[in-house]
């Protein structure tokens, strides 16, 4: 997320000997309206579309009735034409990078590494797909470090989404991940403002000012190192999915958060400047 400031002046052009009158307003970024809570048979429509070129999003059986569309998700009932999630289902955890040395990803490798000993060691736990999305110049050395992991019980895939799909992917998950940690402390990531627009809870790795986005313990949590980040794992997704869990918790207090969106945000902050002028 970045703070934009616009400085407006009234009065001779600078070089002038008379003074100048600034004024500075601060701009948050919010997110565009289409980055929402995704209805489940849009969910259904996107898992399937995925699934034509990611194994991940594809059905781990094949349903008893022929005509029954089902994704590793959610299926939709043949007869009724109702779309629902299946019992037993993967958790969804998403993130979205830029592949560049802002984000560690081996912080959430590690993190997975010690989720899944935990699966094997018999904790209540589910599956994980980890759908990380974005291009950039460490994509290539990550997917060989995925490449090398043995996973039984979680699945990492690192597609490239068309624009419409984004956000509706945001809008279909159980927990976004972010690892940006800026290098000057100062701006925020737009992939968390995003996924709060989509009501999606977040773990995020700490750093200055990351405070003002993710309030820990109440929209999210913040995280230190893989230990701790492969702890709030543990503690989310143990007895997923349970509607009274911190994650269900997480998400109301996102749906009760009423976030201004851009074009209101504008509308409130930039528009009043260009009409005082």
């Amino acid at each position: 997320m970045c703070r934009w400031r616009r400085r407006w002046w009234w009065g001779p052009r600078p070089g002038l000997t008379r003074t100048c009158l600034f004024r500075a307003v601060t701009v948050y970024d919010k997110p565009a309206s289409f980055f929402k809570e995704t209805p489940l048979d849009l969910q259904h429509r996107l898992f399937l579309k995925l699934g034509c070129a990611y194994s991940a999003f594809k059905a781990r059986s094949e349903p008893l009735d022929p005509d029954t569309e089902r994704s590793a998700f959610t299926e939709r009932d043949a007869r009724r034409g109702v779309v629902s999630h299946l019992r037993g289902r993967p958790a969804l955890l998403v993130s979205s990078t830029s592949w560049t040395e802002d984000e560690d990803f081996s912080i959430l490798l590690a993190a997975l590494e010690k989720f899944e000993q935990l699966v094997l060691d018999g904790e209540n736990l589910p599956s994980l797909v980890c759908v990380i999305t974005g291009k950039g110049p460490l994509k290539e050395y990550y997917s060989g470090l995925i490449g090398q992991k043995h996973f039984q019980h979680i699945q990492v895939c690192t597609p490239w989404l068309e624009a419409e799909d984004y956000p509706l992917l945001l809008g279909s998950a159980d927990l976004g991940v972010c690892l940006h940690k800026s290098s000057s402390g100062l701006d925020l990531p737009m992939k968390v403002v995003d996924m709060f627009g989509c009501c999606l809870p977040v773990c995020a790795v700490n750093f200055r000012c990351l405070h003002e986005l993710v309030k820990h313990e109440e929209n999210g949590l913040v995280f230190e190192d893989s230990e701790e980040l492969a702890a709030q794992l543990q503690m989310l997704f143990s007895s997923f999915p349970d509607p009274s869990g911190k994650l269900s918790q997480f998400r109301q207090n996102l749906r009760e958060s009423e976030q201004l969106r851009w074009d209101d945000s504008w509308k409130q902050t930039v528009l009043p400047l260009f009409m005082d002028t």
